[in-house]
């Protein structure tokens, strides 16, 4: 047989399958769109920093990450409710559906009071990292406005589970969408003073995005209350607190939400570290990231796809189309991941212009060229960055959190942050050294990851409970006698 008439018919076999190319894209295209909405709304504010001052896109990744790595706890935990409905929703368990994603909200209104008193730490934590004077002060306060947005950061993710773990992925995305079209617009207002407004600068981006995460929250609770789904789902009647369900997703989500917020802060290390380079090391450092975003928060789409998939099929007791679906979905990113590593290397011009377009060219000179070079780091590890991506949200739609969460930190401090303090701290190394240790990180993480799929125990994994055997009523052997 011709073996491209042979890869057409597998092509056309698993688009046509259960959890075959068809199915993970249905679940992934609005998802995919949803991230890379967020993405954009971070790209754009960041270019419009870029453009109002170094100063200020040097302090705004910084200081937008460490915010994000202090709720990413939060965050975890209540996303964790999407499993939860995925797997109830594949087991037909439909009258559990609205309990979990009401314990999720609950958690989120509980956390949002015990987030905020990160907000003194903000300037400890940023003189310990040595940025300079002018820098770490738009750190700080771009930090302290950020995390008023918390409580409807983590209320919309336990929201967003009711959508995302049934499959209509189509409202998240357009929730999202809306309130990013929001921010972009007020950003730019509020950022250069528009309007008859002051400049605000990096205060204005501060308060644009947390304007827009009370408009996506205020959508997201509008459409759970929708009537189809009250009378449906009882998504208003089950809001009863459940200490029982409440412990469940604890118990599985925590590890989850310990693990974006750990592997998070390891980054925000990694970042804060590469600070004390200088600041042209710094803003190529925020600039390349955000560039890598525009390829990364795709796959988190399709990573969350794929837990939905797989969390669905578990439900259904059919843990061979939830490793089906995890290989097609692998297919589909390593296909589109490998383009855009393509596109790093060939033509880099095209994603530094936007930053460079209104900046400074004499100030921006070295920027540019560190950033040309770290975006061929970036283009090497990304393909190994689909292998994280999707096996490990293999690994938590099933319920292996404690795994991911291990294995993420030991690897994260002993291949990135202990090296990269050593690097920059102790030997001073440069700037190129500490992306080895950040590349060597990713590629055995994502290996890591696929051999803990191979070995199969997630299959057997759930993070439901059985549901109840109703045994049948005992009938009189002669029921017309």
């Amino acid at each position: 047989m011709n073996p491209i008439f042979k890869i057409k018919q597998n092509i056309k076999e698993r688009w046509r399958s259960p959890s075959g190319y068809r199915e993970v894209l249905k679940l992934a295209i609005p998802l995919i769109l949803s991230t890379s909405s967020i993405s954009l709304q971070h790209f754009i504010d960041r270019m419009f920093l870029t453009w109002y001052s170094p100063e200020a896109i040097a302090a705004s990744v910084p200081g937008g990450i460490l915010s994000y790595t202090m709720m990413c706890l939060f965050i975890g935990t209540a996303a964790y409710v999407n499993p939860f409905v995925a797997q109830y929703y594949g087991a037909k368990q439909f009258d559990q559906i609205a309990p979990i994603v009401w314990q999720g909200i609950y958690f989120s209104l509980i956390s949002a009071v015990v987030f905020f008193i990160s907000y003194p730490l903000a300037e400890p934590i940023f003189n310990l990292a040595g940025h300079a004077p002018e820098v770490k002060k738009l750190e700080i306060q771009y930090f302290r406005i950020l995390i008023f947005g918390a409580p409807a950061i983590f209320v919309s993710q336990a929201i967003s589970g009711f959508f995302a773990g049934r499959g209509d992925t189509w409202t998240i995305l357009w929730v999202n969408f809306s309130a990013t079209l929001f921010n972009i617009i007020i950003d730019y207002i509020l950022i250069f003073g528009e309007l008859g407004l002051p400049r605000l600068g990096i205060q204005g981006a501060a308060i644009a995005t947390v304007i827009s995460n009370y408009c996506a929250v205020s959508l997201f609770l509008i459409l759970l209350l929708r009537p189809k789904f009250r009378k449906k789902y009882q998504t208003w009647k089950r809001r009863q607190f459940n200490f029982s369900l409440f412990k469940r997703l604890l118990r599985f989500g925590l590890p989850n939400g310990m693990h974006f917020f750990l592997e998070l802060l390891g980054f925000t290390l990694f970042i804060l570290l590469v600070g004390r380079f200088g600041t042209s090391a710094l803003a190529a450092t925020n600039i390349t990231i955000n560039i890598n975003s525009i390829a990364f928060m795709p796959m988190i789409g399709l990573g969350i796809a794929v837990e939905v998939l797989v969390g669905q099929r578990l439900g259904e007791n059919k843990p061979k189309l939830a490793r089906y679906g995890t290989y097609s979905a692998l297919h589909v990113t390593f296909l589109y991941m490998g383009t855009i590593a393509l596109t790093y290397l060939l033509i880099p011009e095209v994603y530094i212009y936007p930053f460079a377009s209104q900046a400074d060219p004499i100030q921006f000179a070295e920027v540019k060229r560190i950033s040309f070079i770290l975006l061929r780091f970036v283009a090497f590890y990304s393909l190994f960055d689909t292998m994280n991506i999707i096996f490990s949200n293999t690994l938590r739609g099933a319920g292996d959190t404690r795994f991911v969460l291990l294995t993420s930190v030991s690897l994260s401090w002993l291949l990135m942050i202990f090296p990269t303090f050593f690097g920059t701290v102790v030997y001073n190394w440069g700037i190129y050294t500490t992306w080895i240790f950040l590349t060597a990180y990713i590629v055995v993480l994502g290996f890591v990851f696929y051999a803990r799929f191979l070995g199969g125990k997630w299959e057997s994994m759930r993070v439901i409970e059985e549901a109840p055997i109703v045994p049948a009523r005992e009938l009189p052997e002669n029921p017309t006698g």
